[in-house]
């Protein structure tokens, strides 16, 4: 038996693609879950959910990142910092342009907003919503992690007069240390309370070239080859914690306003979807084959089996690599108190899985075998002679701009 390359195996380079990637998958998980949302429940309602999702886990992974790369603060650079390395600003494709005038005061401005990309076509109702009433208490809730003075406000912002206007908005970032405290945000009490807030964030060792932190002052044109090999495994394993947080905030949202199995049946809906368009792009982040070692290893990399300290994930390939096993066994992910996508899989929804390997290649699918010993769930991945029928909730993601999105290659040099 084998076994893929695992996260701590990858090299500099390869991880960090893998973060940016991950960065991104982070962002398109709403792409996945939202349009869900919207047909139930309209677009109000749907906006109303995305609120309390990010206010309940952006404050938690934020102060996590901090922790990580040892930039702990309260004062805009540290807050620009934590924007840089928030799923909800991947590189690139949310090109935030930030900007530290003093301790005190910052402006930022998206020269590209991917997510405006994708929801303008849909009409101003629903940038507003997006670009008014979701980022005006989301943004706030990300800033008071850092300082709960601080207030983030729009200079201008979408729907866009003229159409064509460019940066597509402009904020700036205020600590009025005469200010009232923002609280913390109700929803993030929830959230604090799982077993995912509290799992150790990685402690990075000064080995190699690189920055094994991030003390140095915030840098506009920040990338991920700027940080050490050890300080790129640690940012992997945050922005997956920073994806399950999310998702377990999104789900927590719906569940608390339409029941459990309301909530269950977008949260199967979102990870298939969302589940097969991150490992077609992991496949050709990495300039994969369509082989089963390639299914294996797109499979060790997968935001859903990452990170290992909270998902019991085992994926085992044959030395002769025509068999491929997947399995679950116990650990923090499935022991939680709140919905999440770990236990909707151990739970019966093999879809997931199916969309995941069909994004290596339609040809692939899982079967669920016997689990041994102490396992909850396991799968067989099989090769099939005629290719399936791409998932409808991958179509559905694919609507996003992010589905195709292709990252600058600009090579850069370790000091």
């Amino acid at each position: 038996m084998s076994r893929p390359r695992s996260l701590d195996e990858l090299d500099h380079a390869e991880l960090a693609v893998l973060v940016r990637e991950l960065l991104l998958a982070g962002q398109l998980m709403d792409r996945a879950g939202m349009p869900h949302l919207i047909s139930a429940y309209g677009r109000e309602e749907m906006g109303e959910i995305a609120i309390d999702e990010w206010m309940g886990a952006s404050p938690i992974y934020t102060r996590r990142m901090q922790r990580l790369l040892d930039f702990e603060g309260d004062d805009i650079d540290t807050m620009f910092k934590g924007l840089q390395l928030d799923i909800g600003a991947p590189p690139e494709f949310m090109d935030f342009r930030l900007r530290v005038i003093d301790e005190l005061h910052g402006e930022f401005w998206l020269d590209h907003c991917g997510a405006l990309m994708d929801v303008e076509p849909m009409g101003d109702d629903y940038v507003r919503t997006m670009c008014h009433t979701i980022e005006d208490p989301t943004f706030d809730a990300t800033a008071m992690a850092t300082n709960p003075r601080a207030r983030i406000r729009p200079v201008h912002r979408p729907p866009r007069r003229p159409a064509d206007r460019e940066p597509h908005c402009h904020w700036t970032a205020t600590i009025d240390p005469a200010a009232d405290p923002l609280p913390e945000p109700e929803p993030a009490g929830h959230i604090a309370s799982t077993r995912l807030a509290s799992i150790p964030v990685p402690a990075v060792e000064a080995d190699g070239p690189g920055w094994s932190d991030y003390t140095a002052p915030m840098d506009a044109e920040l990338r991920m080859e700027w940080f050490s090999r050890p300080a790129l495994v640690g940012l992997a394993h945050e922005v997956c914690v920073q994806s399950h947080l999310l998702v377990m905030s999104f789900l927590f949202a719906i569940e608390r306003r339409h029941g459990a199995e309301a909530a269950a049946d977008v949260g199967r809906q979102q990870l298939s979807g969302i589940a097969g368009l991150t490992s077609e792009r992991l496949r050709s982040a990495f300039g994969l084959d369509r082989s089963l070692a390639a299914v294996a290893q797109v499979l060790e990399l997968h935001p859903l089996l990452q990170p290992r300290t909270y998902v019991g994930a085992e994926v085992v390939l044959d030395a002769g690599e025509e068999h491929l096993r997947v399995a679950l066994g116990p650990c923090e992910a499935i022991e939680e108190s709140h919905q999440n996508w770990l236990r909707l899989l151990v739970g019966g929804h093999d879809e997931a899985l199916d969309t995941l390997v069909q994004g290596v290649d339609l040809h692939y699918g899982v079967e669920r075998v016997d689990a041994t010993g102490s396992e909850l769930a396991a799968w067989q991945v099989v090769r099939h002679d005629e290719p399936a029928r791409e998932s409808r909730l991958v179509g559905l993601t694919r609507f996003s701009t992010g589905a195709s999105f292709a990252f600058r290659e600009t090579p850069v040099e370790l000091g």
